[in-house]
């Protein structure tokens, strides 16, 4: 018995995947559906919005990193929905040059792995019969992959859908659903993407309004009835070595950026989690065997932290004796200072000797394939992980020595290599997935 799903795609960004998939969980939810949403890719921050509109977990899937086995695993793991939907990233066809465990990372990659159907969202502003000719590009580029039918948006008016509908039926297209302009339902972004889930008091009213908005332009039962899938709903996820049998894990607003399928396989795994916030000024579990502190917005919380003495004074503390590993937003925090977007330093932990830097700001995007020159929590020296990194900070000291030779999905070397001293350790790309 495979698992039925489809995968909401489009283009290219900002065509409204991210709002589109939102109103399809929170509609058929709605409706007493088991919905299971997954992201392709590596994103820390839809996830959270895909579990507020559907009720239950998601996980992101993403053929660079993961095996098509782990992959497999994970959406066994949700086979109790009764349709699942997979969030896409970028365009459709959009990944990187040189392929990883299961493909390069892109949206069609998944959807050929899966056996799930695309369904296209296209941005039709300002056109009209040539979106048709776009769709039907997409449709046929790519042997493996089936696109089931296309969503319009950003409609401007009845005439226009029907010269659109006219093209798309030109070329045999399906149309699931067409969406007029609408300003009020809006999600508020800064750097790194959407404002995260839990900072959104009135996220449910929203995600409510988006649903009752895509019920009502959107032929729901057609897309349930795309659903399809080669994936057998009987695979068993493969383990994750945990950082240890019992892990504090710093957890609130400065540091949420974390892949739910680590958390999910530690404790699979059996390992006990044990969350603490730094901003509460709370210090790690000193019962804990490991501390794991992830990525997140600590540039926009460094006066705080700087301040929470119990915390750093608990890290320094926990860190003697027991290891310590921080991913992005978490290495800067196990840092020795960092300069906030206004120029102002800030007094970090002290775990390590980083020096970084948000007042000039430089993006450090794309996978990363490491091998480990030293353990961290879970994985021994010369351990070889693939992973992600998303930032704006620059390294304004790094005396320590080097965590992990690092290099991109070509191949480069990425000069970013993690730092080590004692028993902490700290990294600016994000695990994702342990390298076959």
């Amino acid at each position: 018995m495979s698992t039925p799903g489809l995968i909401v795609s489009a283009p290219a960004s900002g065509a409204g995947k991210t709002m589109l998939t939102l109103g399809l969980l929170a509609a058929l939810r709605a409706r007493g559906v088991a919905v299971q949403p997954f992201k392709n890719g590596p994103d820390y921050i839809d996830p959270a919005f895909h579990k507020a509109a559907s009720g239950r977990s998601s996980a992101n899937l993403d053929t660079w990193a993961m095996s098509a086995e782990r992959i497999a695993g994970l959406i066994g793991t949700h086979a109790d929905a009764e349709l699942m939907i997979a969030e896409g990233s970028m365009g459709l066809f959009d990944g990187v040059a040189t392929a990883g465990e299961a493909g390069n990372g892109a949206s069609a990659d998944l959807a050929a792995l899966t056996g799930w159907p695309v369904v296209l969202v296209l941005d039709v502003s300002g056109q009209a019969q040539s979106a048709a000719a776009i769709a039907q590009g997409f449709a046929t580029f790519s042997a493996t992959v089936r696109l089931g039918g296309v969503i319009l948006n950003r409609v401007a008016s009845p005439r226009h859908e029907a010269l659109i509908r006219a093209g798309m039926a030109q070329a045999g297209l399906r149309v699931l659903g067409a969406l007029p302009r609408r300003q009020t339902i809006a999600l508020p972004e800064r750097h790194l993407g959407l404002v995260q889930a839990e900072e959104q008091p009135h996220l449910a009213a929203v995600l409510d309004e988006l649903g009752t908005f895509i019920a009502a332009h959107v032929d729901l039962d057609a897309v349930t009835m795309l659903a399809a899938g080669t994936v057998c709903a009987q695979a068993r996820p493969i383990a994750l070595a945990p950082p240890g049998n019992r892990v504090a894990l710093a957890r609130d607003a400065a540091f949420s950026f974390i892949y739910p399928h680590l958390i999910e396989g530690w404790r699979a795994a059996g390992a006990e989690i044990v969350p603490f916030s730094p901003l509460a000024d709370e210090a790690p579990d000193p019962g804990a065997d490991a501390c794991w502190l992830p990525g997140g917005y600590p540039e926009l919380h460094a006066g705080r932290l700087a301040a929470a003495t119990r915390f750093r004074s608990g890290l320094r503390h926990f860190a003697a004796s027991k290891p310590v590993h921080g991913e992005c937003g978490g290495y800067m925090a196990m840092g020795a200072g960092l300069i906030d977007p206004e120029g102002t330093r800030h007094a970090m932990a002290g775990l390590l000797g980083l020096e970084t830097s948000f007042a000039t700001r430089r993006m450090h995007l794309g996978y990363r394939l490491a091998t480990l020159l030293a353990p961290i929590p879970g994985y021994a020296a010369g351990s070889r992980l693939r992973g992600h990194e998303f930032h704006y900070a620059t390294i304004a000291s790094q005396p320590d020595d080097a965590l992990a030779q690092t290099f991109d999905a070509n191949g480069a070397a990425v000069p970013e290599a993690g730092s080590r001293r004692g028993l902490a350790t700290g990294t600016f790309f994000h695990l994702i997935a342990p390298a076959s």
